[in-house]
């Protein structure tokens, strides 16, 4: 045991060696923009997502001060529509609000430093289970925003934001399946018409349930 921690602490000792002074405070100083459940370590995807967050506070003036006291708490890759990958970045429920602040300008500075893949952020929701005899905690009421249902349709206004969702329709097929369409407001068609088919694709991956968003035909357009 004792050769097996000098080992590692060899390891770790080369690690921190290897590559320049600035780099090394970089990755230090970056870990701070994400903190993961239970001190879990991030992959090198989430890594890559904190390093461009602290690189925007570091060097966007007008980001500087709203990103300082703000992290995330994972962030994925999806394949979405034409061969696009979507970056998923998942932020803490009590700093959403200060996300959206922000968000506009903060998603076109990280789709720019990830080649133009579409960012999407999400507050870290937990789902309860229903009372019942199998779950301990059936004394205690469950908060409606803690249900399964509750649940996706914040993921949903999650998705779309600043965008408002203006009306909502089911369709269901004769093999018994169902389709939700969900309809946006028209005057930010012009700036997130292109991103329909992400926001469908990653609801899918994150809910399994099936959905179309978009824009009802006005009058006008008729």
């Amino acid at each position: 045991k004792a050769k097996a921690g000098l080992a590692n602490k060899s390891r770790t000792f080369f690690f921190l060696r290897g590559g320049s002074s600035k780099e090394k405070r970089n990755m230090l100083t970056s870990r701070k923009k994400i903190i993961k459940e239970k001190g879990a370590t991030p992959d090198e995807f989430e890594e890559s997502v904190a390093q461009a967050l602290f690189d925007l506070e570091v060097g966007a003036n007008d980001l500087k001060a709203d990103l300082r006291d703000l992290f995330i708490v994972s962030a994925k890759e999806i394949d979405v529509p034409v061969g696009k990958k979507a970056v998923v970045i998942f932020v803490p429920f009590r700093l959403l609000k200060q996300f959206h602040k922000v968000q506009q300008r903060l998603i076109r500075e990280l789709e720019k430093k990830f080649s133009g893949k579409h960012v999407v952020i999400i507050a870290q929701r937990k789902i309860l289970q229903r009372p019942g005899r199998k779950n301990r905690a059936g004394l205690q009421r469950r908060p409606r925003t803690r249900t399964l249902t509750a649940v996706h349709e914040a993921i949903m206004e999650d998705l779309v934001y600043p965008t408002e969702i203006v009306g909502k329709r089911t369709r269901y097929h004769v093999d018994g399946s169902r389709l939700l369409k969900v309809h946006l407001d028209p005057k930010d068609q012009a700036n997130v018409e292109y991103k329909l088919d992400t926001f469908a694709t990653v609801y899918k991956r994150l809910t399994g349930k099936d959905v179309t968003f978009l824009f009802p035909v006005t009058a006008a357009a008729e």
